[in-house]
């Protein structure tokens, strides 16, 4: 885990990412037809941009730098990123700023109630950054934030993309007490790759987060997702979907992992949509609930959409 403690004033004037000023530049690999996407700009994207900008709120697909954001924000989808801009992890695949967060924002539960109202949304995505500064890793506000949506907008189904909360006893039967629709933590990698990819997090303590969930409330929809093109061999995968459903995931998310700049970790190759086809292919067979596996999937990627037919596959499961 690395923290960077900011003195200067003026949080803009430092770099973005401090930990990787002195890491040596890597080339961008030239993306393939299947991976690229239309710039945003439409009428209801610029309305949806307004009301985050207006309610002070951040999103991960502005920090994250996520290709969807055009075609999300064009149909009023937005994944709110609580809990500031500034993560205390420094995740070499990550475009989210480092360095030691401002303090939290006691109204920002309300703020992001009040934008999801104004929003209308069906389904709403919450993740954060990681917080290892706090007692709890925020999982007191990831629970705030939960009860003001049901209060503001009782019709939305809430699914939250949660940090580990690394050496917090007690953070994650918070949050699950609050009874999101949805609970999702991403393992990211391979476990082969998470000394370079994800070096503050542990791969096991992941998964067992993940199973703990389905203990505490064994109805709760659980999720999980991973990149791929960072080097990681086709039977890590297959042995990570296995450790998935050991822990009782039922969604699983595979994408393409894609380089936010020539000092973060480089693209080793992009995978083609026919193998992103047989991982779901296989995914499905494994037993996974739902499957969404291409070039350009992301954990929020058409959750709402998603969600429906989640919910779909557990009646026909029960039915059967």
């Amino acid at each position: 885990m690395v923290v960077v403690l900011d003195t200067r004033p003026g949080r803009d004037l430092r770099p973005r990412h401090p930990e990787k000023v002195n890491r040596p530049e890597t080339p961008l690999l030239r993306k393939p037809d299947w991976i690229r996407v239309r710039a945003p700009g439409s009428p209801v994207y610029r309305e949806t941009q307004e009301i985050v900008k207006k309610n002070g709120l951040v999103t991960v697909c502005e920090e994250a730098g996520c290709p969807n954001i055009g075609e999300c924000w064009s149909k009023k989808h937005a994944t709110f990123m609580i809990m500031g801009d500034t993560c205390t992890r420094a995740c070499a695949f990550c475009n989210v700023r480092t360095g030691m967060p401002e303090a939290l924002d006691l109204a920002e539960p309300e703020k992001v109630a009040e934008a999801v109202a104004k929003l209308g949304l069906q389904h709403v995505v919450i993740t954060s950054v990681d917080r290892d500064d706090l007692a709890d890793g925020g999982a007191r506000h990831f629970a705030d934030v939960i009860y003001a949506i049901r209060r503001a907008a009782p019709g939305t189904t809430i699914e939250i993309l949660t940090p580990d909360f690394l050496r917090k006893p007690g953070a994650l039967e918070v949050v699950v007490e609050a009874r999101p629709d949805v609970f999702n933590h991403n393992l990211e990698t391979v476990p082969s790759k998470y000394l370079k990819v994800r070096p503050g997090a542990r791969y096991f303590h992941s998964l067992r987060l993940l199973q703990r969930v389905k203990e505490l409330d064994p109805n709760m929809f659980t999720k999980s997702g991973i990149m791929v093109g960072l080097g990681e061999e086709r039977n890590e995968i297959l042995q990570l979907m296995d450790d998935l459903r050991v822990a009782e995931v039922d969604f699983m998310t595979i994408g393409q992992y894609l380089q936010p700049s020539r000092k973060h970790h480089p693209v080793l190759r992009f995978v083609t949509p026919e193998e992103f086809k047989s991982f779901e292919t296989i995914a499905y067979a494994k037993g996974f609930l739902m499957v969404s596996s291409s070039p350009l999937t992301r954990s929020s990627h058409h959750a709402g959409e998603d969600f429906d037919r989640l919910r779909s596959a557990r009646h026909a499961q029960h039915q059967g």
